[in-house]
């Protein structure tokens, strides 16, 4: 097998053995190893290619970029097992909580607050799922429907800055978007940024964020015995002030600073973690107990990630000695139907591997391949990386294997029928699907912010 085939093989043993549960780092840097070793028998693979490695992975270690995601990471936690999301829930449930479809709205708010402080699908859908489906259930919410609201909220780290996912997916672009600007001969001396895509993500992310509160209130208003009224007492400022203004401010000072080119995204991301642990301190919810937990989980994601981002390095320069690249780019440029044909195709294959891969997965493995050959092809960077993020959160989403659901599931009460889980979160992903529509024809929602914040 030649012309890439062997790449093309490679690709789908991936996939096939992470179907079957095998760790993924160690997938990705094994098979590539043994894929390499075959080959170089063969003699259909060069193995000066892996010389590189280690210069890659110290590039890796250098990378100042990806120094945010552990304190990205530490400021997530802390803030959820400071208990701070449920203050902040029960807070918005006694704002909104009086009206029908108010829990509802409650769970969208803090749920966004969240997934701007995480990134993780998996965590803010268990958190949100343990916090407010109970509730919701009590309060006489419809299963479905509040099924729904959770996993749709809880995949809104995906697009949310700043979030763990859009700091990985930021500086693949970047990487991509310099190879691609060099294959085409051109000397550009800017660069796509983190930032750049954080500030490209804030309007289609709270354009999300008010079509799901918009379909719940409707939800509410035309069927109030869905999504009643949970709240009868008296409301009061106070507590509610004093539990939302901490996290909030944090959050935009973070996010601010990053927009504004105050501050890098690690620098921010610094910045969040130290005032995620005054804000623990300073609510007695940081005892050494707890810290110990925050850096043990804290540790534990950082090491998943960057060990995933190790076993992807193995797997790029592997699948490019194979000519990989060079037969994806080929196919791509051969397709009948322009540059638009060849991002459908792509957002088609990327929709379908998100049932079986992680964000992270998906941004350090089939990124790197097919983004370089779509920037090439006049793309714009940051619209394509807001495009991915939102077709990869909608995949997360979607029956029978979206992500999100298999985390709700497993923490979901054994009354709440997986069926009815999968019916809630039709009318969000039709919402995805319109966002996106919408974002494919008027680019501008994603490019005019970046383009505000450079002048």
């Amino acid at each position: 097998m030649v012309n890439g085939e062997f790449a093309l093989l490679l690709f789908g043993v991936v996939c096939a053995l992470l179907m079957l549960g095998f760790p993924v780092a160690l997938t990705l840097g094994g098979t590539a190893l043994a894929f390499a070793a075959l080959g170089t028998l063969l003699n259909v693979f060069d193995a000066g290619y892996l010389s590189a490695l280690p210069a890659r992975i110290f590039g890796t270690m250098n990378n100042q970029t990806l120094v945010a995601v552990p304190l990205f990471i530490l400021m997530g936690n802390t803030l959820e097992r400071a208990r701070i999301a449920e203050e902040l829930l029960t807070s918005m449930a006694r704002l909104f909580g009086r009206k029908p479809g108010g829990l509802g709205i409650a769970v969208i708010v803090v749920g966004a607050l969240l997934a701007a402080s995480t990134g993780i699908v998996g965590a803010t859908v268990v958190t949100m799922g343990l916090l407010s489906l109970p509730s919701m259930l009590r309060a006489g919410y419809n299963p479905a429907l509040a099924a729904g609201t959770i996993c749709a909220t809880g995949t809104l780290g995906q697009i949310i800055p700043p979030s763990i996912a859009l700091v990985l997916l930021g500086d693949i672009v970047s990487s991509a978007y310099t190879k691609a600007q060099l294959d085409m001969g051109v000397i550009n001396t800017s660069t796509v940024s983190v930032g750049d895509l954080f500030s490209g993500a804030l309007v289609p992310g709270l354009l999300l964020v008010a079509l799901y509160i918009g379909y719940v209130l409707i939800v509410g208003l035309i069927t109030p015995s869905k999504a009643p009224p949970a709240i009868t007492e008296r409301f009061d400022w106070r507590p509610f002030l004093i539990g939302l203004i901490p996290p909030l401010a944090l959050i935009v000072l973070v996010l601010g600073a990053i927009l504004v080119g105050a501050a890098t995204p690690t620098e921010a991301a610094g910045v969040g973690a130290i005032g995620a642990l005054l804000l623990a301190r300073i609510k007695g919810q940081l005892s050494r107990d707890q810290l110990r937990d925050i850096g043990h989980s804290t540790l534990m994601v950082t090491s998943m990630v960057f060990m995933i981002l190790v076993g992807a390095a193995v797997f790029s320069l592997v699948f490019r000695g194979f000519g990989g690249e060079e037969w994806v780019q080929s196919f791509f440029l051969s397709m009948s139907g322009g540059p638009e044909h060849a991002l459908l195709v792509v957002m088609v294959v990327l929709f379908l591997l998100g049932f079986i891969l992680d964000f992270i997965e998906i941004t350090f493995v089939v990124v790197p391949i097919v983004s370089p050959i779509l920037l090439a092809m006049g793309f714009d960077p940051i619209w394509l990386g807001i495009m991915i993020a939102l077709n990869l959160q909608t995949s997360f989403l979607t029956p029978p294997f979206g992500f999100a659901l298999f985390y709700l599931r497993g923490v979901a009460p054994e009354g709440l029928r997986t069926g009815a889980i999968y019916t809630g979160v039709i009318p969000f992903i039709l919402i995805q699907i319109a966002v996106m529509a919408l974002l494919w024809t008027t680019p501008t929602l994603a490019t005019w912010l970046p383009g505000y914040f450079d002048r």
